[in-house]
C-alpha cells in the first residue's frame, strides 16, 4: 500500500505568532497515532518554473490513508486554527504512488484512453 502525504506551501508572514509556535509544538502528537513525520519544513524550494513564494512543508503517512485520517482527526482539529489563522497557506493531501510505479506504463494506458476516444469521436461524426 503506498504512503500518503500532506503538502503544504505557507506564505510569507512578517511575524510569528504565539499560537503558531504553539501549533509547532504540538502538530507531532496529532501525527504520531498515524505514524506521521516531517520530511520537509520550512524548505525554501529553488523555483525552476513559475512561482512559489513561502516555503515548503511535507509531511509523510506510511497508509494511502493515513494522510486524511490525521487531517480529519479530532486532536488536529483542536490545533489547526492555531496555524490557519495566522499563516495564509495551500494545504492538500494526495496519496503516492508504489515502489515499482513506471511511469512509461501510466503513458501508454493514458495513450491507449485518447486513442479509443478519438476513434469513438471520428466513428461518430
Amino acid at each position: 500500500m503506498p504512503a500518503s502525504y500532506a503538502i503544504a506551501r505557507m506564505y510569507p508572514v512578517a511575524r510569528l505568532h504565539d499560537d503558531v509556535l504553539e501549533y509547532m509544538e504540538r502538530i507531532q502528537e496529532t501525527m504520531d497515532p498515524f505514524g506521521g513525520r516531517f520530511l520537509v519544513h520550512g524548505g525554501v524550494p529553488d523555483v525552476k518554473e513559475g512561482e512559489f513564494p513561502g516555503v515548503l512543508v511535507i509531511l509523510r503517512f506510511p497508509e494511502a490513508d493515513g494522510a486524511h485520517a490525521w487531517y480529519d482527526s479530532e486532536p488536529y482539529a483542536e490545533i489547526m486554527r492555531k496555524r490557519s489563522d495566522h499563516i495564509p497557506s495551500d494545504l492538500f493531501v494526495v496519496e503516492g504512488v508504489e515502489g515499482d510505479y513506471d511511469i512509461s506504463r501510466t503513458a501508454a494506458e493514458l495513450r491507449r484512453q485518447r486513442d479509443a476516444a478519438d476513434a469513438a469521436l471520428a466513428a461518430a461524426a
